[in-house]
Parts: C-alpha cells; structure tokens; sequence
C-alpha cells in the first residue's frame, strides 16, 4: 500500500494527456530520423545536391539517383522528414538544399580538412548497434561479474574495434573504424585555430590512438617546429601512411607512452571506464616531463554540462551509446577532476568548450 502521507501525482488535464499521447508517438517513431538519414547517405542524396549546385527540386533528385519515376512521391515524403528535422532546408517551391549537417555528408568533400561524416552515421544505425540497444534491459537484469560487458558485447560477443569484431564481420569492423576515424577527427581544424596557445612553444607531442596520424598531421602542418609522435595499436599502425611528417609507433598505452613534452588524447578516455582512464592517466604521467618545463595532457572529450541547452540531449546521447556499446562513459567536470586527481595530477584548466566537447589541459 501506498504511503498515505506521500503526495499524490496530479491527473493529468484533457489537453495534457492529449499532448502526452503525441509527445508519446514522437519518442517511439524518431527511430525513423537515423534511418531517413541512412536512407540519404545510401541513395547520395547530399551528395547528389553538391553537385547539382547546393539545391535541387524533386524531379533532379529523381534523375540524379537514378530513381523510378513511381518513387517520386515516396521520396518527397522522405524529403520532407528530412527538411523537419533539420537535415535539409526547403523553401515554398519545394527546392532542397545543403545545411551545415548535410553538407558533413558529402561524399568526397573535405570539410575544414575533415572527410565526410557519413561513415559515422552508417555506423550508428547499423544492425550491430539497434540489436545492442534492444538488449538493453535483458543486459541489465544479468547478475554479471566484473568488469561488466557492454551491451554490444553481450549480444554479438564481439568488442567494437577489436579482432573479435574483425572475426565476426570484417565489412563492418572496417565501416566501424571509418566511422572512428572520421569522428575522432572531425574538428582539429578549429582547434587549431581557437585554441592556438595549445600548442605554442611545445618541441614534442605524442598523440595516443592517433590512427591513421591524420591530427598529428594537421598539427605538424599548422607548427613545423613540434615532433609528433603517434602511438596505436599495432594492427592499426601496420596501415599508416608513411610520408615523413610523424612518427607513427605501435604500442599500448596502458602499458607505456613514448615520451614527450605533451601526451594527447582525443576523443580517446569516453570509450573506457574511470579505472581504465586512471591507468591510462598514469602512463600519460610518466610520459610528460614536470609542469616547469611545459610538461602537459591535452584531453580532447566531451565535458557534460546540463546548463549547456540542447547540447546536453546531445550529450546524454553520446553517453547512452558508450554504455551500449563500449564500456565507458561521458564525463562532467567534477568526474574529470576526480580522473585526474587519482592519477596523480596536480591541476587541470578546461581551455575552451566547443560543441559538446571541451579542450582540458592536465598539470603533473
């Protein structure tokens, strides 16, 4: 029975059941927003409007993709989901054309320096990911021993960017690393530019799961004078491009990180959890001479903020998919300085926030 003396829930009005129901509908059909998007990216429609000139009407869609005449009114109504939410602006005369979201999805455009970011939503949406998310609440009635598996692991028995992901389906395994790369880069650009006192007066930088070195590459661009070193794994190094701009070492960096005036770690510590991020931290210590001689971490992650307006959906998001999918998380200030401090450093300063992301510099 119910505790008499706890207030009661309020019943809801007329008008507000009716929006309930409607409120209702929109979260359980906005599945169908990624997949309107993967639908785009498959039939090329942003690209298609690039090359058309930035804009374009249905009957040029319809001729650009190479489309049925009898799909025209079908892809209207995917056109006009994706004008809604933002996708795609469209004016009175029903011509489409590129946003700033859709001109990211470009195939074969360089944005900023940065590839198209169409892998990452190909990856996202992919059967791997939507079946990990509909074992969710099987995942969480399991009595499971530490260190608990992510859910993808659970229901493929497979962990993201792994070899076990590579055995189980290599097409996907390589979409998969695409969608990484392409994520973990995206940006630098505008790091560079306003965050330029990152970088002044530093002589070397190791860049730890750098991949395919292409940050470190920017950074070596844009100051000549630093060393870069890049750290990954072995399987990963193997791959790299060898033009004589960096120093591509295989490694572990819960092991050892080759030593240089600035570790950094982009978009690396919300893929593992606080104990692994302390490991990580350790050897990033070990790494950095002392904070005297310019010894630093740069972290480049997401800093959650629930003041930070629609940002923090996004962010809440970002944290869903790292439990779904891996075994870390996303951080507010408070759980960094707690990383931090337990690995042994002394101050942190957050640089700048950009997006969902901020630029945190760590002192030994």
């Amino acid at each position: 029975m119910a505790d008499k003396s706890s207030p009661m829930m309020t019943i809801p009005t007329d008008a507000e059941l009716i929006q309930a129901q409607a409120d209702l509908w929109r979260h359980c059909l906005s599945y169908l927003t990624p997949m309107a998007l993967r639908c785009a990216i498959q039939l090329g429609i942003p690209t298609a409007i690039h090359r058309l000139g930035g804009a374009a009407s249905l009957p040029d869609l319809v001729t650009a993709l190479s489309l049925p005449p009898s799909k025209a009114p079908f892809l209207s109504r995917l056109l006009q989901l994706l004008s809604t939410t933002g996708v795609l602006a469209s004016n009175e005369a029903r011509i489409y054309s590129l946003v700033p979201l859709s001109y990211l999805l470009v195939d074969g455009i360089l944005v900023d320096g940065d590839a198209s970011q169409a892998a990452l939503v190909l990856c996202l949406t992919s059967r791997y990911h939507m079946e990990a998310a509909m074992g969710l609440a099987d995942w969480f009635k399991k009595d499971i021993a530490q260190p608990v598996p992510s859910p993808f692991e659970d229901v493929h028995g497979a962990t993201l960017f792994e070899e076990s992901m590579t055995v189980l389906d290599p097409e996907s395994d390589k979409l998969f690393n695409e969608a990484l790369a392409a994520h973990d880069h995206m940006g630098i650009g505008t790091i560079l530019r306003e965050c330029h006192g990152l970088f002044n007066g530093l002589q070397s930088l190791t860049d730890c799961c750098g991949g395919d070195g292409t940050t470190a590459r920017a950074i070596v661009k844009a100051f000549p004078h630093i060393k870069c070193n890049v750290l990954d794994l072995p399987r990963v190094i193997n791959k790299a491009p060898s033009d004589g701009l960096v120093n591509y070492i295989a490694g572990d960096m819960f092991h050892s990180i080759p030593p240089a005036q600035v570790v950094m770690l982009k978009l690396v510590l919300h893929f593992w959890s606080d104990e692994d991020c302390i490991n990580i931290l350790t050897q990033c210590k070990k790494a950095i001479p002392s904070r005297e001689v310019g010894g630093k971490v740069i972290i480049m992650d997401i800093v959650v903020d629930s003041s930070s307006g629609p940002l923090f959906e996004t962010q809440m998001l970002m944290d869903m998919v790292m439990m779904v999918c891996t075994r870390g998380r996303q951080r507010d200030e408070n759980d960094w300085s707690a990383i931090f401090m337990k690995a042994g450093f002394s101050d942190y300063k957050i640089v700048k926030k950009l997006g969902a992301r901020g630029v945190i510099e760590v002192y030994p």
